[in-house]
């Protein structure tokens, strides 16, 4: 089956299905905590920090935000399943400390059920459970194990918008980088510019594919390059501030052996 228009598909790949980290427990395991109030402290914008205890790669992450008790919305950038789900709606059913998140895609349904651990002001620990039902059947279970969320304050979706320059500034580099500054330019329908110098002149990639989004601190991107045989590229970043024109970016990256390094970016604001 292939799934589609649902975020939460990335951690049941990479949580239940690469072993990364360790291997899924029950909700049994990690019984709730009564009264935790989670139906008004769960409101805001969530984005998963660690999976099992372990720090979670930038790449794989996540962005939960509860508008209401009853609505949310995610969004999700995933290279193993090609979603691209920016700010998805959902349906959201609260019971004392669990949680069921839904989403529904013509005769497809996608639930996500979730025991809530602990929850304060700053961050929220759960397991869940996700469920695919085509036409009522089950078709897909899921069990994780624990996940922290923390919460997101700033949105940068508005603040990005505009051209800057800029390059790498971590030790290990980046993986699209090489060092020289380049420009972005990110316009308000979720698409980029991508610049680099020509003899001394900025011009602009002839690219096929040029998307961005923006949710909270977490900054998705994918291009293709023109040309037969070229592959479509992603890349995550979290925002770590934008101020004064000067924006930084950081990313924990996994290595091949499973270790891992954080690589670092700053641009300032081309006037």
């Amino acid at each position: 089956m292939q799934k589609k228009n649902f975020y939460w598909m990335l951690a049941a790949i990479l949580v239940c299905g690469a072993s990364v980290f360790t291997s899924c427990s029950s909700n049994d395991d990690n019984p709730a905590q009564p009264n935790l109030n989670v139906a008004e402290k769960i409101i805001g914008k969530w984005m998963v920090a660690e999976i099992e205890d372990q720090p979670c790669p930038t790449n794989w992450k996540t962005v939960l935000t509860f508008e209401s008790p009853t609505k949310a919305y995610g969004s999700l950038s995933d290279y193993y399943s090609l979603s691209w789900n920016v700010r998805v709606l959902a349906d959201v059913t609260i019971d004392g400390n669990k949680v069921s998140v839904i989403n529904e895609d013509g005769n497809t349904k996608n639930v996500l059920d979730c025991t809530i651990l602990s929850i304060t002001d700053t961050e929220m620990l759960m397991s869940s459970d996700w469920n695919v039902y085509v036409d009522g059947q089950s078709v897909q279970h899921e069990v994780y194990g624990k996940e922290r969320y923390v919460r997101i304050t700033n949105d940068y979706k508005d603040a990005i918008l505009g051209t800057w320059e800029g390059h790498s500034t971590g030790a290990e580099g980046s993986e699209f980088d090489d060092g020289e500054n380049h420009r972005w330019e990110y316009l308000a329908d979720g698409t980029f510019r991508y610049y680099h110098k020509v003899d001394g002149q900025w011009q602009m990639s002839d690219d096929v594919l040029h998307d961005y989004f923006v949710d909270g601190t977490l900054l998705c991107t994918r291009w293709k390059n023109v040309g037969e045989g070229q592959q479509e590229n992603r890349e995550w970043w979290e925002i770590e501030s934008i101020e004064n024109d000067v924006m930084k970016w950081k990313a924990l990256r996994m290595r091949e052996d499973g270790s891992t390094y954080t690589a670092t970016f700053e641009m300032t604001k081309v006037q």
